[in-house]
């Protein structure tokens, strides 16, 4: 792949300068605190940014810090509903907290070999970690990023995942890591948009409505204020569900727990 030097910089310069004039103002954005990033990379996992924003205030004033999250009761945390309709993401999110705590001094990792040890964190989430809360030279290929790199240097839109991780990371001054990211995704969502350049995403996310995804929100919304709840009443809500097998599963990530009066959250 023969992108040239001149051609990187001049790419870097475009989304740089314009980033520099009308960057949004995101509140995980400038910060460089790790905690407050490794909760906005979890929370907006397939989750627009818009609709993070206010969940993340509530969440980080009254979880602060690492040390909270780790400590916080299970309830507190579901109340929080940080994660909209991903309620898994809350309880292992906290896992990932109590293992940072116990194994890594309060400290989130700036190491990808460590950060994937961690419960829901995936490739690119410990990419984006490292990129945006220590500013490391690791590159952070999520939907937006691909059509941008994709669309202004003019490459092949079914370019494998690992050639794209190596022009992307070419495409990183050095020392501007979380700028650069940063101004990728803004030039990503507000500029080179699916629409304008028809460059489309390669796999689209699942619908909600009447999905294994929506049973197990409705019935820890429903288990925030009632308990216990009992499958009947979820059956009464879901007839062609596969209640028992969605429950067992949230049994076994530690969601809930079930006995012979009903459904209660997990403490």
């Amino acid at each position: 792949m023969n992108i040239s030097d001149q051609t990187i910089i001049r790419f870097q310069k475009k989304i740089l300068s314009r980033y520099a004039l009308h960057k949004r103002d995101l509140p995980w954005r400038d910060s460089f605190n790790p905690y407050r990033v490794f909760v906005s990379e979890v929370m907006s996992q397939q989750t627009q940014v818009m609709r993070v924003i206010p969940k993340f205030f509530a969440f980080c004033e009254e979880l602060p810090t690492i040390h909270d999250l780790a400590e916080c009761d299970t309830m507190t945390l579901l109340r929080l509903r940080s994660w909209l309709w991903f309620n898994s993401r809350a309880v292992r999110l906290q896992q990932a907290a109590k293992i940072i705590v116990e194994k890594y001094n309060w400290i989130v990792p700036d190491n990808r070999e460590h950060l994937l040890e961690l419960p829901w964190i995936w490739p690119y989430t410990s990419a984006s970690i490292c990129a945006f809360a220590y500013n490391l030279t690791e590159p952070v290929v999520d939907t937006n990023i691909r059509r941008v790199l994709i669309h202004e240097l003019w490459l092949d839109h079914w370019l494998k995942t690992w050639s794209l991780e190596w022009v992307a990371r070419r495409c990183i001054p050095d020392g501007q890591s979380n700028d650069r990211h940063n101004a990728l995704m803004d030039y990503g969502s507000l500029v080179a948009t699916a629409k304008a350049t028809w460059i489309r995403p390669l796999s689209k996310q699942s619908t909600f409505n009447w999905s294994d995804r929506q049973v197990r929100w409705w019935i820890l919304k429903q288990l925030v204020v009632w308990k216990p709840l009992t499958l009947d009443k979820v059956w009464e809500q879901f007839p062609k569900k596969e209640v028992k097998s969605i429950v067992r599963g949230m049994v076994k990530e530690g969601l809930v727990s079930e006995s012979k009066k009903g459904l209660t959250i997990r403490e």
